[in-house]
């Protein structure tokens, strides 16, 4: 899926792998226990609010920090669709597209808490339907989107075998 529609979420700049996800839960892969926790220092109500579909919206350099794959996951598995920032951590972006949680760039975005919002991958667009704005965001070359269809880095090689299949898709 490319195309996404929910309520967004609205946090800071500079929202690190820790307070993603405390250090304390990074010793397991249990994604029930990720999702209840994710965002917890931040945002206690974070997980008891966020309904499947809805988008996590941040400011500059979001995902800084370590390169654990469970603060990926603990958004991806709290119900988050897709993540809007206005910059990514380079780990945390890779990561993010690896276990299939669809990122976007939105440098000049202005989205509020609560606000309806719109994203279209492919096309590079971000609608906050709420305000009525549109924001060109960074498009997300063809072989991200061929891995995010998939779900994630490894059902994409189990699917295709390669990098070069992006081309066939």
């Amino acid at each position: 899926m490319t195309v996404f529609r929910g309520i967004a979420h609205v946090y800071g700049d500079n929202i690190d792998t820790d307070r993603i996800i405390p250090g304390k839960y990074t010793k397991t892969l249990d994604v029930q226990t990720l999702a209840a926790h994710a965002l917890e220092d931040l945002d206690p109500a974070f997980a008891s609010r966020v309904r499947l579909g809805d988008i996590l919206v941040a400011g500059h350099y979001f995902g800084a920090g370590s390169s654990r794959e469970q603060a990926a996951l603990a958004i991806k598995a709290a119900g988050i669709s897709v993540v809007i920032a206005r910059s990514f951590a380079g780990i945390f972006y890779r990561n993010a597209i690896n276990i299939g949680l669809p990122l976007v760039e939105a440098p000049d975005h202005a989205i509020l808490n609560g606000h309806q919002v719109w994203v279209d991958l492919g096309q590079g667009l971000v609608i906050d339907e709420t305000a009525g704005c549109i924001y060109r965001a960074t498009k997300m070359p063809p072989v991200m989107v061929a891995i995010l269809r998939a779900g994630g880095l490894v059902n994409y090689l189990r699917q295709y075998g390669s990098y070069e299949a992006a081309d066939r898709v």
